[in-house]
Protein backbone atom coordinates (compact mmCIF):
# COMPACT_ATOMS: atom_id res chain seq x y z
CA UNK A 1 0.00 0.00 0.00
CA UNK A 2 1.62 3.31 -1.06
CA UNK A 3 1.64 6.34 1.22
CA UNK A 4 0.04 9.69 0.36
CA UNK A 5 3.54 11.07 -0.25
CA UNK A 6 4.20 8.44 -2.92
CA UNK A 7 1.04 9.52 -4.78
CA UNK A 8 2.70 12.81 -5.79
CA UNK A 9 0.87 15.36 -3.62
CA UNK A 10 2.33 18.68 -2.49
CA UNK A 11 3.72 18.97 1.02
CA UNK A 12 0.93 21.35 2.15
CA UNK A 13 -1.67 18.70 1.31
CA UNK A 14 0.39 15.95 2.95
CA UNK A 15 0.56 18.02 6.14
CA UNK A 16 -3.22 18.50 6.09
CA UNK A 17 -3.86 14.80 5.51
CA UNK A 18 -1.55 13.90 8.40
CA UNK A 19 -3.28 16.47 10.63
CA UNK A 20 -6.62 14.83 9.83
CA UNK A 21 -5.23 11.48 10.98
CA UNK A 22 -5.18 9.69 7.63
CA UNK A 23 -2.19 7.38 7.35
CA UNK A 24 -2.83 5.42 4.17
CA UNK A 25 -4.94 6.19 1.10
CA UNK A 26 -8.08 4.17 0.44
CA UNK A 27 -8.21 2.01 -2.66
CA UNK A 28 -10.08 4.58 -4.76
CA UNK A 29 -7.60 7.27 -3.66
CA UNK A 30 -4.65 5.04 -4.47
CA UNK A 31 -5.96 4.52 -8.01
CA UNK A 32 -7.46 7.94 -8.76
CA UNK A 33 -4.95 10.45 -7.38
CA UNK A 34 -1.90 9.47 -9.49
CA UNK A 35 -4.14 8.97 -12.53
CA UNK A 36 -5.53 12.51 -12.24
CA UNK A 37 -2.11 14.04 -11.55
CA UNK A 38 -0.25 12.17 -14.28
CA UNK A 39 -2.32 13.44 -17.19
CA UNK A 40 -5.24 15.61 -18.12
CA UNK A 41 -7.33 12.62 -19.22
CA UNK A 42 -10.90 12.48 -18.06
CA UNK A 43 -11.70 9.86 -15.46
CA UNK A 44 -14.69 7.69 -14.51
CA UNK A 45 -14.38 6.27 -11.00
CA UNK A 46 -16.88 3.68 -9.78
CA UNK A 47 -16.80 3.35 -6.01
CA UNK A 48 -19.28 2.98 -3.19
CA UNK A 49 -20.26 5.69 -0.73
CA UNK A 50 -17.85 5.88 2.18
CA UNK A 51 -14.74 4.77 0.27
CA UNK A 52 -12.95 8.13 0.35
CA UNK A 53 -14.15 9.58 -2.96
CA UNK A 54 -13.90 13.20 -1.80
CA UNK A 55 -10.19 12.77 -1.15
CA UNK A 56 -9.80 10.91 -4.44
CA UNK A 57 -10.88 13.92 -6.50
CA UNK A 58 -10.35 16.74 -3.99
CA UNK A 59 -6.68 16.23 -3.21
CA UNK A 60 -5.43 16.13 -6.83
CA UNK A 61 -7.75 18.99 -7.81
CA UNK A 62 -6.33 21.16 -5.01
CA UNK A 63 -2.82 20.05 -5.95
CA UNK A 64 -3.22 21.64 -9.40
CA UNK A 65 -4.67 25.01 -8.35
CA UNK A 66 -2.88 28.20 -9.39
CA UNK A 67 -2.94 30.24 -6.18
CA UNK A 68 -1.90 33.40 -8.07
CA UNK A 69 -5.32 33.51 -9.73
CA UNK A 70 -8.74 34.10 -8.17
CA UNK A 71 -10.56 32.58 -11.15
CA UNK A 72 -12.79 29.59 -10.45
CA UNK A 73 -10.61 26.63 -11.44
CA UNK A 74 -12.39 23.69 -9.81
CA UNK A 75 -16.12 23.08 -10.09
CA UNK A 76 -17.70 20.26 -8.04
CA UNK A 77 -21.33 19.34 -8.70
CA UNK A 78 -23.28 17.23 -6.20
CA UNK A 79 -26.95 16.17 -6.10
CA UNK A 80 -27.86 17.56 -2.65
CA UNK A 81 -27.00 20.46 -0.40
CA UNK A 82 -25.99 18.09 2.42
CA UNK A 83 -23.40 16.44 0.21
CA UNK A 84 -22.23 19.83 -1.13
CA UNK A 85 -21.73 21.08 2.44
CA UNK A 86 -19.84 17.93 3.37
CA UNK A 87 -17.55 18.14 0.32
CA UNK A 88 -16.86 21.83 0.98
CA UNK A 89 -15.97 21.06 4.60
CA UNK A 90 -13.59 18.28 3.54
CA UNK A 91 -11.90 20.40 0.86
CA UNK A 92 -11.37 23.24 3.32
CA UNK A 93 -9.69 20.77 5.68
CA UNK A 94 -7.48 19.47 2.87
CA UNK A 95 -6.51 23.04 1.83
CA UNK A 96 -5.79 24.16 5.41
CA UNK A 97 -2.09 24.80 4.73
CA UNK A 98 -2.44 26.00 1.12
CA UNK A 99 -2.09 29.78 1.30
CA UNK A 100 -4.46 31.66 -0.97
CA UNK A 101 -6.82 28.76 -1.75
CA UNK A 102 -10.47 29.67 -1.14
CA UNK A 103 -13.53 27.45 -1.46
CA UNK A 104 -17.22 28.42 -1.63
CA UNK A 105 -20.28 26.17 -1.33
CA UNK A 106 -23.47 27.20 -3.16
CA UNK A 107 -26.79 25.40 -2.69
CA UNK A 108 -30.49 25.99 -2.36
CA UNK A 109 -32.17 26.56 0.98
CA UNK A 110 -29.58 29.17 1.98
CA UNK A 111 -29.31 32.93 1.45
CA UNK A 112 -28.12 33.49 -2.12
CA UNK A 113 -26.87 36.99 -1.28
CA UNK A 114 -24.34 35.54 1.16
CA UNK A 115 -23.14 33.12 -1.50
CA UNK A 116 -22.86 35.91 -4.09
CA UNK A 117 -20.78 37.97 -1.65
CA UNK A 118 -18.42 35.03 -1.13
CA UNK A 119 -18.04 34.57 -4.90
CA UNK A 120 -17.35 38.29 -5.37
CA UNK A 121 -14.49 38.03 -2.89
CA UNK A 122 -12.80 35.56 -5.21
CA UNK A 123 -12.30 31.80 -4.96
CA UNK A 124 -10.71 28.97 -6.90
CA UNK A 125 -13.05 26.15 -5.85
CA UNK A 126 -16.86 26.14 -6.03
CA UNK A 127 -18.92 23.23 -4.75
CA UNK A 128 -22.67 23.21 -5.28
CA UNK A 129 -25.94 21.73 -6.38
CA UNK A 130 -26.90 22.06 -10.05
CA UNK A 131 -29.95 24.26 -9.51
CA UNK A 132 -28.25 26.93 -7.41
CA UNK A 133 -25.09 26.83 -9.52
CA UNK A 134 -27.06 27.42 -12.72
CA UNK A 135 -28.98 30.25 -11.06
CA UNK A 136 -25.70 31.99 -10.16
CA UNK A 137 -24.32 31.48 -13.67
CA UNK A 138 -27.47 33.00 -15.19
CA UNK A 139 -27.15 35.98 -12.84
CA UNK A 140 -23.54 36.32 -14.02
CA UNK A 141 -22.29 35.96 -10.46
CA UNK A 142 -20.46 32.68 -11.10
CA UNK A 143 -17.94 32.64 -13.95
CA UNK A 144 -17.01 29.10 -15.01
CA UNK A 145 -15.16 29.99 -18.22
CA UNK A 146 -11.75 29.29 -16.65
CA UNK A 147 -12.58 25.96 -15.02
CA UNK A 148 -9.76 23.45 -15.29
CA UNK A 149 -11.25 20.57 -13.30
CA UNK A 150 -14.92 19.60 -13.35
CA UNK A 151 -16.14 16.99 -10.86
CA UNK A 152 -19.50 15.23 -11.13
CA UNK A 153 -19.93 13.54 -7.75
CA UNK A 154 -22.72 11.00 -7.24
CA UNK A 155 -23.42 11.38 -10.96
CA UNK A 156 -25.95 8.55 -11.03
CA UNK A 157 -27.95 10.25 -8.31
CA UNK A 158 -27.95 13.59 -10.14
CA UNK A 159 -29.52 11.87 -13.13
CA UNK A 160 -32.05 10.07 -10.93
CA UNK A 161 -33.07 13.45 -9.51
CA UNK A 162 -33.67 14.95 -12.95
CA UNK A 163 -30.70 17.32 -13.24
CA UNK A 164 -29.87 16.45 -16.84
CA UNK A 165 -31.00 19.82 -18.28
CA UNK A 166 -29.21 21.78 -15.53
CA UNK A 167 -25.99 19.85 -16.16
CA UNK A 168 -26.23 20.53 -19.89
CA UNK A 169 -26.62 24.27 -19.27
CA UNK A 170 -23.78 24.48 -16.73
CA UNK A 171 -21.30 22.50 -18.80
CA UNK A 172 -22.10 24.56 -21.89
CA UNK A 173 -20.36 27.53 -20.24
CA UNK A 174 -17.22 25.63 -19.22
CA UNK A 175 -14.15 25.36 -21.49
CA UNK A 176 -13.78 22.46 -23.89
CA UNK A 177 -10.24 21.90 -22.60
CA UNK A 178 -10.71 20.76 -19.02
CA UNK A 179 -10.39 17.59 -17.00
CA UNK A 180 -13.75 16.00 -16.18
CA UNK A 181 -13.93 13.58 -13.26
CA UNK A 182 -17.09 11.51 -12.91
CA UNK A 183 -17.61 9.62 -9.64
CA UNK A 184 -20.52 7.24 -9.23
CA UNK A 185 -21.55 4.31 -7.07
CA UNK A 186 -23.37 2.54 -9.91
CA UNK A 187 -23.00 2.43 -13.67
CA UNK A 188 -26.47 2.50 -15.24
CA UNK A 189 -26.89 3.11 -18.97
CA UNK A 190 -27.58 6.79 -18.28
CA UNK A 191 -24.08 7.22 -16.87
CA UNK A 192 -22.56 5.65 -19.97
CA UNK A 193 -24.51 8.18 -22.05
CA UNK A 194 -23.36 11.00 -19.78
CA UNK A 195 -19.71 10.01 -20.17
CA UNK A 196 -20.08 9.86 -23.95
CA UNK A 197 -21.68 13.31 -23.93
CA UNK A 198 -19.41 15.16 -21.51
CA UNK A 199 -16.09 13.32 -21.54
CA UNK A 200 -13.20 12.75 -23.94
CA UNK A 201 -11.71 9.24 -24.01
CA UNK A 202 -12.02 8.79 -20.24
CA UNK A 203 -9.94 6.37 -18.24
CA UNK A 204 -12.00 4.14 -15.96
CA UNK A 205 -11.20 2.77 -12.52
CA UNK A 206 -13.40 0.53 -10.46
CA UNK A 207 -13.25 -0.26 -6.75
CA UNK A 208 -15.16 -3.41 -5.92
CA UNK A 209 -17.67 -5.03 -8.24
CA UNK A 210 -19.76 -2.85 -10.51
CA UNK A 211 -23.17 -1.98 -9.02
CA UNK A 212 -22.29 -4.06 -5.95
CA UNK A 213 -22.84 -3.07 -2.35
CA UNK A 214 -20.23 -2.89 0.38
CA UNK A 215 -18.67 -6.27 1.11
CA UNK A 216 -19.15 -6.07 4.88
CA UNK A 217 -22.92 -5.57 4.67
CA UNK A 218 -25.36 -8.45 5.12
CA UNK A 219 -28.64 -8.30 3.21
CA UNK A 220 -31.81 -9.57 4.90
CA UNK A 221 -35.44 -9.45 3.87
CA UNK A 222 -38.74 -10.09 5.64
CA UNK A 223 -41.93 -10.96 3.75
CA UNK A 224 -45.23 -9.68 5.15
CA UNK A 225 -48.62 -8.63 3.89
CA UNK A 226 -48.86 -4.91 3.15
CA UNK A 227 -51.17 -4.19 6.08
CA UNK A 228 -48.56 -5.58 8.51
CA UNK A 229 -45.60 -3.62 7.21
CA UNK A 230 -45.44 -1.10 10.07
CA UNK A 231 -45.92 -3.72 12.77
CA UNK A 232 -43.11 -5.75 11.19
CA UNK A 233 -40.89 -2.66 11.23
CA UNK A 234 -41.45 -2.23 14.97
CA UNK A 235 -40.63 -5.86 15.67
CA UNK A 236 -37.43 -5.63 13.62
CA UNK A 237 -36.37 -2.56 15.60
CA UNK A 238 -37.34 -4.15 18.93
CA UNK A 239 -35.27 -7.25 18.23
CA UNK A 240 -32.18 -5.04 17.72
CA UNK A 241 -31.81 -3.10 20.99
CA UNK A 242 -28.65 -1.36 19.81
CA UNK A 243 -30.07 -0.27 16.47
CA UNK A 244 -28.67 2.94 15.03
CA UNK A 245 -29.87 3.39 11.49
CA UNK A 246 -31.93 4.89 8.72
CA UNK A 247 -35.42 3.81 7.64
CA UNK A 248 -35.84 4.61 3.96
CA UNK A 249 -39.27 5.54 2.60
CA UNK A 250 -40.48 6.46 -0.87
CA UNK A 251 -42.32 9.70 -0.13
CA UNK A 252 -42.27 12.66 2.22
CA UNK A 253 -45.74 11.78 3.43
CA UNK A 254 -44.61 8.29 4.35
CA UNK A 255 -41.64 9.59 6.34
CA UNK A 256 -43.94 11.88 8.29
CA UNK A 257 -46.47 9.13 9.04
CA UNK A 258 -43.90 6.56 10.13
CA UNK A 259 -41.85 8.98 12.22
CA UNK A 260 -45.02 10.20 13.97
CA UNK A 261 -46.15 6.64 14.77
CA UNK A 262 -42.74 5.61 16.07
CA UNK A 263 -42.46 8.77 18.19
CA UNK A 264 -45.88 8.11 19.65
CA UNK A 265 -44.76 4.63 20.63
CA UNK A 266 -41.69 5.95 22.41
CA UNK A 267 -38.87 5.47 19.93
CA UNK A 268 -36.01 7.98 19.64
CA UNK A 269 -36.65 8.95 16.02
CA UNK A 270 -37.00 11.93 13.71
CA UNK A 271 -37.54 12.45 10.01
CA UNK A 272 -35.48 13.89 7.20
CA UNK A 273 -37.21 14.98 4.01
CA UNK A 274 -37.37 17.85 1.55
CA UNK A 275 -39.98 19.75 3.59
CA UNK A 276 -37.42 20.66 6.27
CA UNK A 277 -35.65 23.99 6.28
CA UNK A 278 -31.86 23.96 6.39
CA UNK A 279 -31.93 24.90 10.09
CA UNK A 280 -34.34 22.04 10.87
CA UNK A 281 -32.24 19.62 8.82
CA UNK A 282 -29.06 20.66 10.63
CA UNK A 283 -30.77 20.16 13.99
CA UNK A 284 -31.97 16.67 13.07
CA UNK A 285 -28.56 15.67 11.73
CA UNK A 286 -26.75 16.98 14.83
CA UNK A 287 -29.02 14.93 17.09
CA UNK A 288 -28.57 11.88 14.88
CA UNK A 289 -24.77 12.16 14.71
CA UNK A 290 -24.56 12.46 18.51
CA UNK A 291 -26.84 9.39 18.85
CA UNK A 292 -29.56 11.32 20.62
CA UNK A 293 -31.69 9.73 17.91
CA UNK A 294 -31.50 5.99 17.29
CA UNK A 295 -33.44 6.10 14.02
CA UNK A 296 -33.80 8.50 11.12
CA UNK A 297 -36.77 8.14 8.75
CA UNK A 298 -35.73 9.57 5.39
CA UNK A 299 -36.36 9.77 1.68
CA UNK A 300 -33.56 8.86 -0.72
CA UNK A 301 -33.11 12.44 -1.86
CA UNK A 302 -32.92 13.85 1.66
CA UNK A 303 -30.42 11.21 2.78
CA UNK A 304 -27.86 11.86 0.06
CA UNK A 305 -24.58 13.10 1.46
CA UNK A 306 -25.09 11.92 5.03
CA UNK A 307 -21.69 11.32 6.57
CA UNK A 308 -22.23 8.88 9.45
CA UNK A 309 -19.87 5.93 9.76
CA UNK A 310 -21.34 3.85 12.58
CA UNK A 311 -24.79 2.92 11.30
CA UNK A 312 -25.74 -0.62 12.31
CA UNK A 313 -28.77 -0.94 10.04
CA UNK A 314 -30.40 0.41 6.92
CA UNK A 315 -34.08 -0.54 6.71
CA UNK A 316 -36.00 -0.37 3.45
CA UNK A 317 -39.61 0.19 4.46
CA UNK A 318 -40.28 -0.25 0.74
CA UNK A 319 -37.91 -1.43 -1.96
CA UNK A 320 -37.02 1.53 -4.20
CA UNK A 321 -38.57 1.67 -7.67
CA UNK A 322 -35.09 1.80 -9.19
CA UNK A 323 -33.18 -1.15 -7.77
CA UNK A 324 -29.85 0.64 -8.26
CA UNK A 325 -31.00 3.04 -5.54
CA UNK A 326 -30.84 0.03 -3.20
CA UNK A 327 -27.07 0.00 -3.66
CA UNK A 328 -26.91 3.62 -2.48
CA UNK A 329 -29.13 2.88 0.51
CA UNK A 330 -27.21 -0.19 1.67
CA UNK A 331 -23.96 1.74 1.30
CA UNK A 332 -24.96 3.97 4.22
CA UNK A 333 -24.00 1.15 6.61
CA UNK A 334 -20.88 -1.01 6.72
CA UNK A 335 -18.62 2.03 6.34
CA UNK A 336 -15.12 2.80 7.64
CA UNK A 337 -14.38 -0.85 8.36
CA UNK A 338 -17.60 -1.45 10.30
CA UNK A 339 -20.10 -4.18 9.50
CA UNK A 340 -23.78 -3.52 8.91
CA UNK A 341 -27.10 -5.03 7.91
CA UNK A 342 -29.41 -3.87 5.12
CA UNK A 343 -33.00 -4.98 5.76
CA UNK A 344 -35.92 -4.92 3.32
CA UNK A 345 -39.57 -5.38 4.23
CA UNK A 346 -41.26 -6.80 1.14
CA UNK A 347 -44.73 -7.97 0.21
CA UNK A 348 -45.56 -11.30 -1.33
CA UNK A 349 -45.15 -10.25 -4.95
CA UNK A 350 -41.62 -8.87 -4.62
CA UNK A 351 -39.52 -12.02 -4.46
CA UNK A 352 -38.57 -11.57 -8.10
CA UNK A 353 -37.16 -8.15 -7.27
CA UNK A 354 -35.05 -9.72 -4.52
CA UNK A 355 -33.67 -12.14 -7.12
CA UNK A 356 -32.91 -9.20 -9.42
CA UNK A 357 -31.05 -7.46 -6.58
CA UNK A 358 -29.02 -10.58 -5.89
CA UNK A 359 -28.07 -10.82 -9.53
CA UNK A 360 -27.21 -7.13 -9.80
CA UNK A 361 -25.20 -6.89 -6.58
CA UNK A 362 -23.66 -10.35 -6.53
CA UNK A 363 -24.82 -10.75 -2.93
CA UNK A 364 -26.95 -13.40 -1.26
CA UNK A 365 -30.12 -12.04 0.35
CA UNK A 366 -31.12 -13.98 3.45
CA UNK A 367 -34.80 -14.50 4.12
CA UNK A 368 -35.56 -13.88 7.78
CA UNK A 369 -38.67 -14.64 9.80
CA UNK A 370 -40.39 -11.73 11.56
CA UNK A 371 -39.84 -12.66 15.22
CA UNK A 372 -42.70 -13.61 17.48
CA UNK A 373 -43.58 -11.53 20.49
CA UNK A 374 -42.08 -14.17 22.77
CA UNK A 375 -38.75 -14.07 20.92
CA UNK A 376 -38.62 -10.28 21.14
CA UNK A 377 -39.39 -10.29 24.85
CA UNK A 378 -36.56 -12.77 25.42
CA UNK A 379 -34.11 -10.60 23.49
CA UNK A 380 -35.20 -7.44 25.30
CA UNK A 381 -35.01 -9.09 28.71
CA UNK A 382 -31.43 -10.24 28.13
CA UNK A 383 -30.51 -6.76 26.87
CA UNK A 384 -32.01 -5.24 30.02
CA UNK A 385 -29.99 -7.63 32.18
CA UNK A 386 -26.81 -6.77 30.26
CA UNK A 387 -27.54 -3.09 30.83
CA UNK A 388 -27.89 -3.70 34.56
CA UNK A 389 -24.66 -5.70 34.68
CA UNK A 390 -22.78 -2.96 32.82
CA UNK A 391 -24.15 -0.13 34.97
CA UNK A 392 -21.48 1.58 37.05
CA UNK A 393 -22.30 1.95 40.74
CA UNK A 394 -21.45 5.19 42.51
CA UNK A 395 -20.49 3.65 45.85
CA UNK A 396 -20.00 6.96 47.68
CA UNK A 397 -23.37 8.47 46.84
CA UNK A 398 -25.31 5.20 47.09
CA UNK A 399 -23.90 4.14 50.44
CA UNK A 400 -26.07 6.57 52.45
CA UNK A 401 -29.26 5.11 50.97
CA UNK A 402 -28.23 1.45 50.94
CA UNK A 403 -29.16 0.53 54.57
CA UNK A 404 -32.75 1.67 54.10
CA UNK A 405 -33.03 -0.21 50.82
CA UNK A 406 -31.58 -3.40 52.33
CA UNK A 407 -34.01 -3.17 55.24
CA UNK A 408 -36.98 -2.75 52.88
CA UNK A 409 -35.95 -5.74 50.78
CA UNK A 410 -34.80 -7.99 53.64
CA UNK A 411 -37.86 -10.26 53.51
CA UNK A 412 -37.48 -10.99 49.79
CA UNK A 413 -35.28 -13.80 48.54
CA UNK A 414 -33.09 -13.48 45.43
CA UNK A 415 -35.56 -15.05 42.99
CA UNK A 416 -38.50 -12.95 44.18
CA UNK A 417 -36.40 -9.78 43.92
CA UNK A 418 -35.42 -10.57 40.34
CA UNK A 419 -39.05 -11.29 39.40
CA UNK A 420 -40.24 -8.06 40.93
CA UNK A 421 -37.52 -6.03 39.25
CA UNK A 422 -38.20 -7.51 35.81
CA UNK A 423 -41.91 -6.94 36.27
CA UNK A 424 -41.41 -3.26 37.06
CA UNK A 425 -39.32 -2.74 33.93
CA UNK A 426 -41.01 -5.23 31.66
CA UNK A 427 -44.71 -5.75 32.37
CA UNK A 428 -46.07 -3.46 29.67
CA UNK A 429 -43.67 -4.85 27.11
CA UNK A 430 -44.78 -8.39 27.95
CA UNK A 431 -48.40 -7.32 27.84
CA UNK A 432 -48.09 -5.74 24.41
CA UNK A 433 -46.62 -8.86 22.85
CA UNK A 434 -48.66 -11.37 24.89
CA UNK A 435 -51.09 -12.25 22.07
CA UNK A 436 -49.09 -11.13 19.06
CA UNK A 437 -49.83 -12.77 15.73
CA UNK A 438 -47.49 -14.33 13.21
CA UNK A 439 -46.71 -11.63 10.63
CA UNK A 440 -44.80 -13.82 8.18
CA UNK A 441 -46.26 -14.31 4.71
CA UNK A 442 -45.26 -16.81 2.05
CA UNK A 443 -45.06 -15.63 -1.54
CA UNK A 444 -45.52 -17.79 -4.60
CA UNK A 445 -41.82 -17.49 -5.42
CA UNK A 446 -40.62 -17.88 -1.85
CA UNK A 447 -37.50 -19.99 -1.59
CA UNK A 448 -39.17 -22.05 1.12
CA UNK A 449 -41.62 -23.28 -1.48
CA UNK A 450 -41.03 -25.59 -4.40
CA UNK A 451 -38.74 -24.47 -7.19
CA UNK A 452 -41.66 -25.25 -9.47
CA UNK A 453 -43.34 -22.18 -8.03
CA UNK A 454 -40.52 -20.08 -9.41
CA UNK A 455 -41.18 -21.47 -12.84
CA UNK A 456 -44.93 -21.15 -12.56
CA UNK A 457 -45.01 -17.68 -10.98
CA UNK A 458 -44.44 -14.50 -12.93
CA UNK A 459 -42.97 -11.17 -11.99
CA UNK A 460 -44.26 -9.02 -9.17
CA UNK A 461 -46.15 -6.68 -11.49
CA UNK A 462 -48.88 -8.84 -12.88
CA UNK A 463 -50.33 -12.11 -14.04
CA UNK A 464 -50.65 -15.24 -11.97
CA UNK A 465 -48.36 -15.50 -9.00
CA UNK A 466 -47.85 -18.46 -6.70
CA UNK A 467 -50.91 -20.24 -8.04
CA UNK A 468 -53.29 -17.65 -6.58
CA UNK A 469 -56.61 -17.65 -8.43
CA UNK A 470 -57.25 -14.75 -10.75
CA UNK A 471 -59.74 -12.34 -9.22
CA UNK A 472 -58.88 -13.12 -5.59
CA UNK A 473 -57.31 -10.09 -3.98
CA UNK A 474 -54.53 -10.50 -1.43
CA UNK A 475 -55.12 -9.26 2.10
CA UNK A 476 -54.01 -5.67 2.48
CA UNK A 477 -54.80 -4.76 -1.15
CA UNK A 478 -57.82 -3.45 -3.03
CA UNK A 479 -58.60 -4.21 -6.68
CA UNK A 480 -59.50 -1.50 -9.19
CA UNK A 481 -60.76 -1.32 -12.77
CA UNK A 482 -59.25 1.16 -15.27
CA UNK A 483 -60.72 1.77 -18.73
CA UNK A 484 -57.43 1.59 -20.68
CA UNK A 485 -55.43 -1.43 -21.72
CA UNK A 486 -52.76 -2.84 -24.03
CA UNK A 487 -54.38 -1.34 -27.11
CA UNK A 488 -53.80 2.11 -25.66
CA UNK A 489 -50.12 1.38 -25.03
CA UNK A 490 -50.59 0.64 -21.33
CA UNK A 491 -48.02 -1.53 -19.59
CA UNK A 492 -47.31 -2.07 -15.87
CA UNK A 493 -44.64 0.63 -15.70
CA UNK A 494 -46.84 3.24 -17.45
CA UNK A 495 -49.81 2.30 -15.26
CA UNK A 496 -47.81 2.83 -12.06
CA UNK A 497 -46.42 6.07 -13.44
CA UNK A 498 -49.92 7.31 -14.30
CA UNK A 499 -51.20 6.54 -10.81
CA UNK A 500 -48.18 8.01 -9.01
CA UNK A 501 -48.31 11.19 -11.10
CA UNK A 502 -51.99 11.79 -10.40
CA UNK A 503 -51.45 11.11 -6.69
CA UNK A 504 -48.92 13.96 -6.58
CA UNK A 505 -45.91 11.72 -6.18
CA UNK A 506 -47.41 9.39 -3.59
CA UNK A 507 -46.31 5.85 -4.41
CA UNK A 508 -48.58 3.14 -3.02
CA UNK A 509 -47.60 -0.51 -3.14
CA UNK A 510 -48.98 -2.27 -6.22
CA UNK A 511 -50.08 -5.86 -6.25
CA UNK A 512 -51.15 -7.88 -9.30
CA UNK A 513 -51.66 -6.00 -12.55
CA UNK A 514 -53.93 -7.72 -15.06
CA UNK A 515 -53.72 -6.06 -18.50
CA UNK A 516 -56.45 -6.67 -21.10
CA UNK A 517 -56.77 -5.21 -24.58
CA UNK A 518 -59.35 -2.51 -23.79
CA UNK A 519 -59.25 -2.29 -19.99
CA UNK A 520 -57.18 -3.49 -17.03
CA UNK A 521 -57.35 -4.45 -13.38
CA UNK A 522 -54.75 -3.59 -10.78
CA UNK A 523 -54.27 -3.99 -7.03
CA UNK A 524 -53.13 -1.22 -4.70
CA UNK A 525 -52.52 -1.36 -0.96
CA UNK A 526 -55.59 -0.58 1.12
CA UNK A 527 -56.39 3.05 1.85
CA UNK A 528 -56.12 4.66 -1.59
CA UNK A 529 -59.65 4.17 -2.94
CA UNK A 530 -60.72 7.81 -2.60
CA UNK A 531 -57.46 9.15 -4.00
CA UNK A 532 -57.61 6.79 -6.97
CA UNK A 533 -61.26 7.24 -7.95
CA UNK A 534 -61.10 11.01 -7.49
CA UNK A 535 -57.51 11.76 -8.47
CA UNK A 536 -56.88 9.44 -11.44
CA UNK A 537 -60.37 9.61 -12.93
CA UNK A 538 -60.42 12.45 -15.44
CA UNK A 539 -56.72 12.24 -16.29
CA UNK A 540 -55.61 11.77 -19.89
CA UNK A 541 -53.76 8.74 -21.22
CA UNK A 542 -52.81 8.73 -24.90
CA UNK A 543 -55.73 11.07 -25.58
CA UNK A 544 -58.31 9.01 -23.68
CA UNK A 545 -60.18 10.15 -20.58
CA UNK A 546 -59.23 7.79 -17.78
CA UNK A 547 -61.80 6.31 -15.41
CA UNK A 548 -60.93 4.29 -12.31
CA UNK A 549 -63.39 2.52 -10.04
CA UNK A 550 -63.32 -0.15 -7.37
CA UNK A 551 -63.64 -3.63 -8.86
CA UNK A 552 -66.32 -5.96 -7.64
CA UNK A 553 -65.59 -7.28 -4.16
CA UNK A 554 -63.22 -10.22 -4.11
CA UNK A 555 -62.75 -12.95 -1.61
CA UNK A 556 -60.09 -11.84 0.79
CA UNK A 557 -57.58 -14.11 2.44
CA UNK A 558 -57.39 -14.02 6.19
CA UNK A 559 -53.64 -14.36 6.39
CA UNK A 560 -51.52 -11.80 8.12
CA UNK A 561 -52.18 -10.70 11.67
CA UNK A 562 -50.49 -7.91 13.51
CA UNK A 563 -50.40 -6.67 17.03
CA UNK A 564 -52.38 -3.92 18.68
CA UNK A 565 -51.70 -0.33 17.79
CA UNK A 566 -49.14 1.30 20.00
CA UNK A 567 -46.64 -0.98 21.71
CA UNK A 568 -42.98 -1.08 20.94
CA UNK A 569 -41.03 0.77 23.58
CA UNK A 570 -43.83 2.63 25.26
CA UNK A 571 -43.31 5.95 26.96
CA UNK A 572 -42.81 5.79 30.70
CA UNK A 573 -45.36 8.55 31.34
CA UNK A 574 -47.99 6.31 29.75
CA UNK A 575 -47.22 3.60 32.28
CA UNK A 576 -45.60 1.46 29.61
CA UNK A 577 -42.14 0.23 28.81
CA UNK A 578 -39.81 3.19 29.38
CA UNK A 579 -38.44 5.13 26.46
CA UNK A 580 -34.78 4.34 25.86
CA UNK A 581 -31.90 6.66 26.50
CA UNK A 582 -28.37 6.02 25.27
CA UNK A 583 -25.60 5.92 27.78
CA UNK A 584 -22.18 7.35 27.17
CA UNK A 585 -19.92 4.77 25.60
CA UNK A 586 -22.65 2.29 24.69
CA UNK A 587 -26.17 2.19 23.38
CA UNK A 588 -27.90 0.25 26.14
CA UNK A 589 -31.19 1.56 27.44
CA UNK A 590 -32.07 2.67 30.94
CA UNK A 591 -35.11 4.11 32.63
CA UNK A 592 -35.33 7.89 32.43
Amino acid sequence: MPTFKELGLKQELLDAVEKLGFTEPTKVQELAIPTILASQRDLIALAQTGTGKTGAFGLPALNQIDTNSDNVQVLVLSPTRELAIQIARDLKDFAKYQKGVKTVAVYGGANISTQIKALNNGCQVVIGTPGRMLDLINRKKLDVRNVRTLVLDEADEMLNMGFQDDLDAILADTPREKQTLLFSATMPKAIAKMSAKYMNNPEEIEVGERNAGAKNVEHHYYMVHAKNRFEALKRIVDMNPDVYGIIFCRTRRETSEIAAKLNKDGYDVDLLNGDLSQAQRDDVMNRFRTKELELLVATDVAARGLDVNELTHVINYNLPDDLEVYIHRSGRTGRAGNSGIAISIIHTRETRRIRDLEKMSGKDFIKKEVPSGEEICGIRMLDLIDTIKDTKVNEDQLQKFLPQAMEKLAEMDREALIKKFLSVEFNQFLDYYSNSNDLNAQGGNDRKGSRNNDRGGRNDRGGRSGGRDRGITEAGYERFFINVGRRDGLNPVRLMGLVNEQLNGSKPDFGKIDLQNNFSFFEVETGYEGALTNGVTGAKFEGRDVAVERAQDDKKSNSGGGGRSGGGRRKSNDGGFPKGKRKSGNRKRSRK
